[in-house]
């Protein structure tokens, strides 16, 4: 697959009160994201795992506007998903810059490709799974290349519930980073006025596993009766997807 890329290269308190206050503006006010899942096509996982691991170097020498982008590998496979998955997520310093990288040289490759590596093609395999958000809150990266695993957490906010959600998220952050050492990288997103997402990055099982254990934690399940669609089981629980990272720029 290197013969694919390399020729281009040539605050809690508000939250319990219940009040949607706006955290103090930090650096993830500007950035946005982007979450895309793509089933790879029959027999061509492995293939298109290399296509993205291959793909790093690339967004780091081309993308100065791509804070952070992950490739990774979905653990499991779900009975409703029965192809292996691959994944993006990336962090841009603002929305222009992830304008540039969907203009840019590993997207034009991906399309180029998309046909043999995704089931579904590049418009029903790579486009119609782009998910577009804005960051709310993050944990900067620490250690970042040592890390090994990551989770994705898609949540919808309960009818009426959304402005609390997000308050909850932004003030996340900064609990993150002050209680777990083993959470390597955190970001809160808002995906569209009631659809939000937890993406973060772990060295081992064991920060995962505390992190699942910590205060943020808690504090969703604590809230998520009232602010989550389907609670903290059905809501939080059932939309968590693990995944092996395969490379980070």
């Amino acid at each position: 697959m290197k013969a694919a890329i390399l020729p281009i290269v040539s605050a809690l308190a508000f939250v319990v009160a219940g009040m949607p206050v706006r955290a103090q503006e930090n650096a993830a006010d500007h950035r946005t994201a982007s979450f895309i899942e793509m089933p790879a096509a029959p027999g061509q996982a492995d293939a298109f795992a290399e296509f993205l691991a291959d793909a790093a170097p690339l967004v780091k020498q081309s993308e100065p506007g791509t804070a952070l982008w992950f490739a990774l590998k979905a653990q499991d496979t779900p009975q409703d998903k029965p192809q292996e998955r691959l994944a993006i997520f990336d962090v841009f310093v603002d929305a222009s810059a992830r304008d540039a990288h969907f203009a840019g040289a590993v997207a034009a490759a991906l399309k180029d490709n998309a046909d043999n590596l995704v089931a579904g093609g590049w418009d029903r395999g790579v486009v119609a799974n782009i998910r577009n958000a804005d960051v709310l809150s993050t944990k900067d990266a620490t250690d970042l290349y040592s890390a090994k695993t990551a989770t994705f957490i898609m949540i919808e906010a309960a009818p009426g519930q959304s402005d609390q959600l997000a308050a909850l998220l932004r003030a996340a952050g900064p609990i993150v980073a002050k209680t777990e050492p083993g959470t390597l990288f955190w970001a809160g997103v808002q995906i569209d006025k009631t659809t939000f997402a937890i993406f973060d990055i772990f060295a081992d099982e064991a920060g995962r596993a505390a992190h699942f254990d910590g205060q943020v934690a808690g504090l969703l399940m604590e809230k998520s009766g009232d602010l989550v669609r389907g609670g903290w089981t059905d809501g939080v629980v059932a939309n968590v997807r693990n995944y092996d990272i395969l490379a980070i720029k």
